[in-house]
């Protein structure tokens, strides 16, 4: 007798714990269900802004045809510039950003997104003064120097080499990737 209650104790805890699972994924999946387009709403506005900062005269921003996440930035029509990805591997990993470049080449401005560079030294590579080195540049320019009679290039950080280096050349790789994609004009 005392097998048979065992038995109906372990069947009661499972069908329990079964209908409390079941509850429990219902609740959340009514909940993403709920959250779910107002989250991608928020991130629209996010990234609308973001694109907002580094193209300031732009009065909006529409996809590029066949490249995943590139943004024409338009004003009156006409495009005036283009925010597109950059990648590079830092001191502390892989660097993440975006990129405004005109039309003609030149480096508006950049935000990075992500990064593990070193708090006071690498990281400072998305803060000024080190982004007015940047901004205004052709890829020409867009070289990593030690120099600091060289204005021409860009002077890497005291102490945060690598991280000058990795920010310089995935700044450059945009910029490059848009002169291609607009064939140089």
């Amino acid at each position: 007798m005392t097998e048979v209650k065992t038995e109906q104790s372990i069947c009661k805890v499972a069908i329990n714990l079964i209908m409390a699972c079941l509850i429990s994924g219902c609740i959340i999946g009514l909940v993403y269900y709920i959250t779910a387009p107002i989250a991608a709403e928020k991130s629209e506005i996010m990234k609308q802004e973001s694109m907002k900062n580094l193209v300031k005269d732009a009065e909006i921003f529409k996809p590029v045809a066949d490249k995943e996440n590139w943004f024409a930035a338009e004003k009156d029509g006409k495009v005036i510039a283009y925010v597109v990805p950059g990648h590079s591997k830092g001191y502390g990993g892989a660097i993440t950003m975006l990129v405004a470049v005109t039309t003609e080449g030149k480096v508006l401005d950049y935000t990075i997104l992500t990064s593990n560079e070193t708090p006071g030294l690498g990281d400072n590579a998305g803060k000024e003064p080190f982004k007015s080195q940047i901004n205004g540049k052709k890829a020409d320019a867009l070289t990593v120097v030690k120099d600091p009679a060289n204005k021409d290039n860009v002077q890497a950080m005291t102490g945060a080499t690598i991280s000058s280096r990795a920010v310089t050349l995935a700044v450059k790789n945009a910029v490059q990737d848009v002169e291609q994609f607009t064939g140089g004009k």
